[in-house]
Parts: structure tokens; C-alpha cells; sequence
């Protein structure tokens, strides 16, 4: 951290550089800018925690055999894609089978 022995010297450059009438003008685009980093810094903040969450929660995305799969009342719990459209077949088959006399 800076001490006073090392805040002064800054302070007079400052005052030298930017003039004495300056310096309420510098301090308040200074604080203005301070406070627009710290609302974007809680803004990526929020968003990371959102997007964290988002992560943990898993999300279920059925794909078009499976909704057919259930539509036909197919039991879609640990069963590829593949044995869907194998199990749909066969339901398809004997329903033909059903209507033809």
C-alpha cells in the first residue's frame, strides 16, 4: 500500500498536470468510471453463477424416437436409440398384423 509519504508527490503531479480547477472533474469521470467496472463486474458475476447453475441442472432433450417411442407406449429407460426403432418396428409389425384379417 501507499503511505503519505508517497501520496503526497502524486497528488502534487497530479495537480501540476491537471490544473487545480481540474481536478473535481477528473475525480467525479474517475468515480463514474469506477462505478460502471463494478457494475460489470456484478453483471459477469451474475451471469457466471447462471450459467453454473444452468450446468448443474440437467436438462432432457428427447430425441424424435424416443417421443415416438412413447407415443406407442414403449418404456424408453435405458435403451439406445437403436433398440427404440427395433422395439417400434415390432410394434408396427403386429399392429399390421392386427388389421389384416
Amino acid at each position: 500500500m501507499l503511505g503519505a509519504e508517497e501520496l503526497i508527490p502524486i497528488f502534487i503531479l497530479i495537480v501540476l498536470l491537471f490544473g487545480a480547477n481540474k481536478l473535481p472533474e477528473l475525480a467525479r469521470s474517475m468515480g463514474s468510471a469506477m462505478g460502471e467496472f463494478k457494475k460489470a463486474q456484478m453483471e459477469s458475476e451474475q451471469n457466471l453463477r447462471e450459467f453454473e447453475k444452468s450446468i448443474k441442472e440437467p436438462t432432457v432433450v428427447k430425441s424424435k424416437i424416443q417421443e415416438t417411442a412413447e407415443k406407442l407406449g414403449i418404456d424408453i429407460k435405458g435403451k439406445t436409440d437403436d433398440q427404440l426403432l427395433d422395439a417400434i418396428q415390432k410394434s408396427t409389425d403386429k399392429q399390421n398384423e392386427v388389421s389384416q384379417p
